[in-house]
């Protein structure tokens, strides 16, 4: 298996556990995915792709505005997610709908497809990024609208895992935040792309996190910096001593009522 299959398979793993994703951390992704909803405007007819769907945060209220005359297709490749998703979609009685389960990298559409490609929360999760982005401008149909979200490259603790990790190894290695992570690299990417008409709101937010749950697992280590090669030969030792140098430092940050973690969010659309 290669660097690059593990990753995927971690990303399947982690996500798939997560039974509870609609209500984790409050009403945070529910409240992303409206704002995203919002962000673009959806008519009766539309066709939608909503590419690593989930539970269906994005898709399911994107088949409700564009109709019975619309489609939407929702693609993850998360098996347990798509179950939620499918769950939703028997209770709210859509007929307009399709889930696919595949890995969206590797899948393919024809050209001018889509009204609209939404994708919320899992664009940084994207080996290449740019190749992504391409091939979505190829599915939309001309004036079409990408979506998406992305934290900055300072949120979730980022900064600080790069700063113990270069210490750590003695080199640094590219974050997951770091290729979208300003608003600047967000124009970059999708201005290579060919998209036109880009827009950015920055959303502050954040949250107290408790200190408990300060623990850098491999899975988290791995998709944090994208199934990087030089992780594959990390050591028990240098693990545990990941551990510790991040937990002490995090451990600074503590106050009464926790770790407080930016969950700032970029909500970024552009035109085909």
């Amino acid at each position: 298996m290669t660097d690059q299959d593990s990753y995927k398979q971690q990303l399947r793993e982690f996500y798939g556990s997560r039974t509870t994703y609609d209500h984790e951390e409050g009403t945070r992704h529910p409240l992303e995915a409206k704002i995203l909803l919002e962000f673009v405007p959806l008519n009766s007819g539309q066709k939608i792709l909503d590419v690593a769907t989930g539970t269906g945060l994005v898709a399911i209220p994107a088949a409700e505005k564009v109709g019975s005359e619309g489609y939407v297709i929702g693609i993850d490749m998360t098996r347990g997610m798509l179950h939620q998703a499918r769950l939703k979609i028997a209770a709210a009685r859509l007929q307009n709908i399709e889930l696919i389960e595949a890995d969206a990298e590797d899948f393919n559409f024809s050209d001018s497809s889509f009204d609209v490609v939404f994708c919320c929360e899992a664009i940084v999760l994207f080996p290449d990024i740019l190749a992504t982005l391409q091939k979505w401008y190829r599915f939309l149909k001309t004036g079409g609208f990408v979506a998406f979200t992305c934290p900055p490259e300072t949120a979730f603790m980022a900064s600080l895992q790069q700063r113990i990790f270069a210490r750590v190894l003695g080199v640094s290695l590219p974050h997951i935040l770091q290729p979208l992570g300003t608003p600047e690299k967000c124009r970059n990417l999708l201005n290579q792309a060919g998209f036109r008409d880009i827009e950015i709101k920055i959303e502050p937010s954040g949250r107290y996190r408790p200190l408990r749950d300060s623990r850098l697992s491999r899975t988290i280590i791995n998709i944090n910096f994208k199934g990087n090669p030089l992780l594959s030969k990390l050591s028990q030792e240098q693990l545990n001593q990941l551990q510790v140098e991040y937990s002490t430092e995090i451990e600074k940050l503590a106050t009464a009522q926790g770790v407080w973690e930016d969950t700032t969010k970029f909500f970024v659309r552009a035109r085909k």
